[in-house]
């Protein structure tokens, strides 16, 4: 494994600024996610750091090592796409096997044998490696895509959202898997996503891009707990961050605030002012109540067996909440 670095790297598509003055670290041995919604820069930044594109300005290390010059097969990394890509007409064994039989790596075929074999126990699937590909599920299909991969041992990992095509149940199945296989391994890896559920329960560091830019990296709880900015705030939290007009509650505010920001978990309920129940959502182990606070909708937390229904009133208060300025800056 090794460390990846981004020196203020930039990428321009026609008139589209796609990445702008990256200067991004991903530890050796971390699991690092961008987070961001589409158009943010995720995909290009992992593609400049495959070879796939190259920068129009700065550098790229991997393992201290500049690459820029590098063809994608000299950069020692492997990418899982978003869609599995695999050989519909090739068993598991031989998808698997495909990556290490290329020209370029020349393995034998005894360890191509041993190295599927243990992707494929890692991957909890060594039962269907005599299966084609069109016979599998398409959680298997994901696990094999990631399996090829697995077997080149390279630098670092890029996945480009490996879950997005999934469904819920899959995809938190296949998150635990990641983690454990991350673990397992102790790789590099850079994950792409816009699903804030996989950044705050698969990542050791975050980074926030909007508009090309990474605006803020670290833990997930760290960005969680200290966003510095509203757009990095509302990246992260479910249900998502109220953001409020200062005064609409009663809470000391700094010089320059303009917005409050105030996590479901932190209204507290019984006192304050009144706000009217718009709808009730029990979802099992939490219960949100959407409230309508003067012109303003509010989301917060309730007991999962509240009686409440749309039309009756509660008392709110804020607590704990965060501050932003005209620009979204944190203030305090």
């Amino acid at each position: 494994m090794a460390e990846v670095s981004l020196h203020n790297v930039s990428k321009k598509f026609g008139k589209t600024q796609a990445v702008v003055d990256v200067d991004l670290t991903v530890p050796d041995g971390a699991f690092v996610v961008l987070l961001g919604p589409t158009g943010a820069g995720k995909t290009t930044t992992l593609r400049l750091i495959a070879g796939l594109e190259k920068p129009d300005t700065g550098d790229i290390h991997i393992g201290g090592a500049s690459v820029n010059g590098l063809t994608p097969a000299q950069r020692d990394v492997a990418m899982v796409f978003q869609q599995y890509s695999l050989y519909p007409h090739l068993t598991v064994r031989d998808n698997l096997a495909f990556p290490l039989r290329s020209p370029i790596l020349k393995t034998p075929e005894d360890e191509i044998a041993r190295k599927v074999q243990d992707v494929a126990e890692v991957l909890h699937i060594p039962h269907k490696l005599d299966n084609k590909a069109t016979e599998l599920s398409g959680g298997e299909m994901q696990r094999v895509s990631i399996g090829r991969a697995l077997v080149r041992d390279p630098s670092i990992y890029l996945m480009d959202e490996p879950l997005s095509s999934l469904d819920a149940k899959l995809r938190a199945d296949l998150r635990v898997e990641l983690k454990r296989i991350h673990a397992e391994l102790n790789a590099t890896l850079l994950y792409v996503t816009h699903d804030q559920i996989e950044a705050m329960t698969m990542a050791s560091h975050v980074g926030v891009l909007d508009e090309g830019r990474l605006v803020q990296f670290g833990s997930p709880r760290e960005i969680y707990e200290n966003p510095k900015t509203a757009y990095v705030a509302a990246r992260l939290g479910q249900p998502r961050i109220n953001l409020l007009p200062v005064g609409v509650l009663e809470a000391p505010a700094p010089a320059g605030a303009t917005t409050m920001g105030l996590r479901p978990e932190n209204i507290r309920q019984g006192d304050g002012h009144d706000a009217t129940v718009t709808r009730v959502e029990h979802l099992g182990d939490q219960t949100r109540l959407h409230l309508k606070l003067g012109s303003h909708d509010v989301i917060t937390l309730t007991d999962p067996h509240s009686s409440l229904n749309p039309g009756e009133t509660v008392q709110i208060a804020a607590q704990n909440p965060i501050f932003f300025d005209t620009d979204g800056n944190r203030v305090a």
